[in-house]
């Protein structure tokens, strides 16, 4: 019985050792995939965390997550740029150049045989020369004897200079495309010259900005729209005619001056009429030429 015994205990021995070896090894399988997925999910997360410090929106990429730095340089040709833009499509003027160009504009009066006054507006070209409406310094209609102008003089620094005709246009009467003067002072006036543009179009519904001594009250700025062009070559638009405002100064969106305003529609002084600028108005001003 004994014989019998020490062999199967011997087996039943074996039998545990091999039961327990195998478990023991299934054990260290398992660890070791466990190991291998939870590296694997480590190794995902920070591919994530990767990417989102990489992200920067819309405005590029950053390595350390953070916005890249813009140099001053380019910093001013940005808002340089988003100002354009908005002048542009808004019709906007900055108002520092609105202030500069007016400075380029003074009150004008002119005395008649009669002893009455006049006052409107004149626009400085440089070199003593002014440029205004030849209504406000030429009596003009069916007997200008009757009135004729005798002086004509401008405020410069709260003082008054007197300035001379040197060249008219051809107009007979009132807003017409001859309605033109320049005037010269032989004083020395310190006042920025216009920067005078001959080619502007007046382009349907351009915005335009006006300058003039509306009711002899100084230089007021208006703001309007060009209109349209009329049969004989004015342009018509909706800014402030009101009395004085003629020979005044239209600048368009980048401050030059385009042309000059010489009348408005009877009984509406919203409705103006605008003198283009030409050569002919400038054929005495050499350097202008």
């Amino acid at each position: 019985m004994s014989r019998g015994l020490i062999p199967a205990l011997i087996f039943a021995f074996s039998g545990i050792i091999f039961f327990g070896l195998g478990n023991l090894l299934a054990a260290r399988a398992a660890t070791t995939s466990e190991n291998d997925q939870i590296a694997a999910l480590r190794a995902e997360v920070g591919a994530l965390r990767r990417q989102r410090s990489e992200a920067a929106g819309t405005s590029g990429r950053s390595i350390d997550g953070r916005a890249a730095a813009i140099d001053e340089h380019s910093r001013a040709a940005l808002v340089a740029d988003i100002k354009q833009q908005l002048k542009s499509e808004m019709g906007l003027m900055p108002v520092s150049l609105l202030r500069e160009r007016r400075q380029s504009f003074v009150e004008m009066y002119s005395y008649d045989t009669t002893g009455a006054s006049n006052y409107g507006t004149a626009g400085y070209l440089g070199q003593g020369y002014f440029v205004t409406v030849k209504h406000g310094v030429i009596a003009l209609g069916d007997q200008p004897e009757s009135r004729r102008i005798t002086s004509v003089k401008i405020m410069v620094d709260g003082r008054a200079v007197a300035a001379k005709i040197v060249d008219a246009g051809d107009a007979q009467v009132e807003v017409d495309p001859g309605d033109w003067a320049i005037l010269k002072v032989k004083e020395h006036v310190d006042l920025p010259p216009l920067d005078v543009n001959l080619q502007y179009g007046f382009d349907f519904a351009d915005p335009i900005f006006r300058l003039g001594n509306d009711y002899s009250k100084g230089i007021i700025v208006s703001s309007g729209y060009v209109g349209q062009r009329t049969s004989n070559n004015l342009v018509t638009c909706l800014t402030d005619g009101h009395p004085g405002v003629s020979g005044g100064g239209v600048l368009n969106g980048d401050g030059q001056l385009v042309g000059i305003p010489i009348g408005r529609m009877q009984g509406d002084y919203r409705f103006s009429f605008i003198l283009p600028l030409r050569s002919e108005m400038f054929r005495k001003v050499s350097f202008l030429n």
